[in-house]
């Protein structure tokens, strides 16, 4: 949980540095938006790769060499226009670390989503997974309000705010790589801490799942790409990465437009609205592993938060009834994860389930469209209002298609 908290920092916190490294730097909202939308080009390049790794080699490995390399990209981030980047572009640095950044913090979601399946049945999944992945509500809840204090008062060795952000942010997942490498146990087999007895049990729950995937011919890789459900799956994670990253990426400066409210209140409700996030996570990651109808749970919530947000812009004249409904929107905004992400292990099975996973996380090139188009928007009109009711549309859009998901089998197998 403590190292995606620490990815989704560092991938998000430009939406804080850019209050300050705008002016520093003479970007625009386009080359912000443009920026945080590079890194998902990097970060696609290494899903199916890295999956597959942690499926035939090691998870620990894999993920504690991602976390070193990110670290310190991400910490470079704090350097841009430094004498080390010659004589390149200030927009060719930002883009390129950017980029880089993407490439090596790719693989990470993926592989864990691969490596929570060699640890707990179908059954258990969606809530398991809803753990780890209220880390990404965490990271926003805490980590805008603590970027924004380092923002506000870190002015070391004469090196402007939002340099520290990058800088101080990228330091602890470079320290926690060597500590995943040491600490993180591979497979259940290899758990040297877990008694005999109840290893056993879960390594015969697990294989008799394995079994039936095998006997319905759900294991091989060309198995991933001839279920068209992969590909469904991959338009809907699209249209709600699109969304949803234009949100995290630019609700520090849509918050900073609310002038009736105070500045520390605009902070707090730039933060407030993923603490909602958080729980919705873990409410909809329980309550889809009791009822087992993991197609509802993935898309109801992708319709509430495009209706909330829709009625958000709506309500723009009414400062704190736009904070409340944004709270709503954050409530809703990442609650489909923890179901989402457990159809394609449960659907599917080693080599099939680890490139499925692969292929789905494509959709995250929603990563790219969503504050690049926002951003773009933004600009041309001189307001957020065009570029939110896009995004709304884009969520709407992605609950009614995952409603098309044919989850019966697979909810019936979860349920068991």
């Amino acid at each position: 949980m403590f190292t995606y908290l620490l990815a989704y920092l560092d991938r998000a916190n430009i939406g804080v540095a850019k209050l300050r490294m705008q002016a520093d730097l003479g970007f625009n909202d386009a080359i912000i938006g443009f920026g945080a939308s590079v890194f998902f080009l990097g970060f696609l390049l290494l899903n199916i790769p890295a999956s597959l790794i942690v499926e035939r080699w090691s998870a620990r490995k894999l993920l504690a060499y991602i976390m070193i390399c990110w670290g310190l990209v991400a910490s470079f981030m704090g350097f841009l226009g430094a004498p080390i980047f010659g004589s390149l572009s200030l927009t060719t640095q930002f883009y390129g670390l950017r980029l880089l950044l993407g490439i090596a913090e790719a693989g990470f979601f993926p592989g864990v989503i691969v490596y929570l399946s060699h640890w707990y049945q179908p059954k258990d999944r969606p809530r398991a997974k809803g753990y780890f992945m209220v880390s990404q509500s965490i990271a926003l809840a805490l980590g805008i309000p603590f970027s924004g204090w380092i923002l506000a008062h870190i002015h070391w060795m004469g090196f402007a705010s939002w340099r520290w952000v990058f800088i101080l942010e990228g330091i602890l997942p470079f320290l926690l790589g060597f500590v995943t490498l040491w600490y993180l146990t591979d497979r259940p087999g290899n758990a040297r801490w877990l008694p005999d007895d109840e290893k056993s049990w879960l390594l015969n729950q697990l294989k008799a799942d394995e079994d039936l995937k095998i006997s319905a011919h759900r294991v091989r890789i060309v198995d991933a790409l001839r279920n068209p459900q992969t590909f469904l799956l991959t338009a809907v994670l699209f249209l709600m990465v699109t969304g949803n990253q234009a949100l995290i990426f630019f609700m520090p400066s849509i918050t900073d437009t609310m002038k009736g409210m105070p500045v520390g209140l605009r902070t707090l409700a730039a933060g407030l609205p993923y603490a909602f996030s958080a729980m919705g996570i873990l409410l909809n990651g329980i309550w889809s592993q009791r009822t087992g109808m993991l197609r509802l749970h993935t898309a109801l919530p992708m319709v509430a938060t495009g209706v909330s947000l829709g009625l958000a812009v709506l309500a723009r004249d009414h400062v704190w009834l736009m904070a409340g409904l944004l709270c709503l929107t954050g409530f809703t905004a990442q609650a489909y994860m923890p179901p989402f992400w457990t159809l394609p292990t449960t659907l599917l099975g080693k080599s099939a389930a680890a490139t499925a996973v692969g292929i789905i996380c494509l959709g995250n090139l929603g990563g790219v469209a969503g504050p690049w188009l926002f951003g773009y928007l933004k600009t041309i009109t001189g307001s957020y209002d065009t570029g939110l009711w896009i995004m709304s549309v884009c969520l709407v859009l992605a609950g009614l298609l995952a409603l098309q998901i044919r989850s019966e089998t697979i909810s019936k197998e979860v349920a068991q």
